[in-house]
């Protein structure tokens, strides 16, 4: 098996992973939230990643893989920013509609290709944004439903969007720069993550539910449903460094809408949601989105895979004959006919 059949089968993986565990534990911490009263999200994130943490100390324990460390304050900065982010967007839920977190996190997909256009100078073709604004499109038609807005539930939100990008970026780019592992990112960065939300996480429970999460009368099934979407969680948190490590911030985006599409079938399905024709041609138009954004990223990454095979088949037979470049008055330095990218440049996207 070739690499780059290996590289599209661990893609597949990351992605099947990604979305098993996501829906997973959607399912679980809404059977804890609704049906048991558990509703202090950004505390249970916290123990989330302890657990992760804890886990992942136990496989580099057993030699599982291999512990890198590289600059510290990289890894403190993007874990602080990770926390903060997932604060800020539970805290965009709590002071904004249903509808406008939606229109939140729908913004996180064109805001993070504006940030990669700008700062990273990367090329998104029409055909890739034409399947990116179908998709928002039928997220959008599935999902909002009512936009109130207010002063600080907008700045939070914004602030929300700007950190989520900025972090996610910094996941795909980091582990390029550093050369490591979405496992070795993640070691790494889940202690500031976890230590950042169990700091924050009791008072803006506190602010959002007007509960004390330490006074919470914990009852067995609580405690097994919590320890239930801890565990999974250990999949999450693995499989969201794997995808965006393996293709891109955005296609990491694509597969979260996809995951809120499978949300709503299920809920529907299982649980007896309210659905109507809307929640269905939105669905439908997301899923007919996401489609194309695969199928144009496929042929875009078969063009360019194309491209640097015929690059280098040009700089083997310059190596074979450098004489050809003596007598057309050309330089025989061979080693600057493939220019190397720079280590943070990402076209991964490509390969979902």
């Amino acid at each position: 098996m070739g690499e780059s059949q290996r590289f599209q089968m661990g893609t597949v993986g990351a992605l099947s992973l990604s979305v098993v565990s996501s829906v997973s534990i959607v399912i679980c911490n809404k059977a804890l939230i609704s049906s048991l009263g558990f509703s202090f999200a950004t505390t249970l994130t916290s123990w989330h990643l302890l657990v992760t943490f804890c886990s992942l100390h136990v496989a580099l324990w057993m030699k599982l893989f291999e512990h890198k460390p590289f600059d510290p304050r990289a890894v403190m900065g993007f874990g602080i920013l990770n926390g903060c982010s997932i604060g800020l967007l539970n805290l965009s839920l709590g002071f904004n509609s249903v509808g406008f977190y939606q229109m939140t996190k729908l913004a996180i997909i064109p805001f993070t290709v504006l940030l990669e256009t700008i700062f990273f100078r990367k090329n998104f073709s029409r055909s890739i944004k034409f399947s990116l604004a179908l998709l928002l499109f039928g997220v959008g038609i599935a999902t909002v439903t009512d936009l109130q807005l207010n002063m600080l539930g907008s700045i939070l939100s914004l602030l929300a969007i700007f950190t989520t990008c900025i972090a996610q970026i910094m996941t795909n780019t980091i582990q390029k720069r550093f050369k490591v592992s979405s496992t070795q990112l993640l070691y790494q960065s889940c202690p500031y993550q976890a230590i950042t939300l169990f700091v924050i996480g009791p008072f803006l429970d506190g602010l959002l539910t007007k509960q004390n999460v330490f006074a919470f009368k914990y009852t067995p099934q609580v405690l097994v449903f919590i320890v239930l979407s801890c565990l999974i969680s250990v999949s999450v948190n693995f499989s969201t460094f794997l995808v965006i490590g393996k293709t891109s911030p955005v296609t990491y985006q694509v597969l979260g809408h996809l995951k809120t599409c499978l949300v709503l079938a299920f809920g529907y399905v299982l649980l007896h949601d309210p659905f109507c024709w809307r929640n269905i041609l939105g669905i439908f138009v997301a899923v007919v989105g996401m489609v194309l954004y695969s199928y144009y990223c496929s042929i875009e990454s078969q063009q360019k895979a194309n491209e640097g095979t015929v690059q280098l088949s040009q700089a083997k037979e310059s190596e074979v004959a450098p004489l050809l470049g003596v007598e057309n008055g050309t330089s025989l330095a061979t080693d600057g006919l493939v220019p190397k990218a720079p280590s943070w440049s990402s076209n991964k996207d490509l390969n979902a």
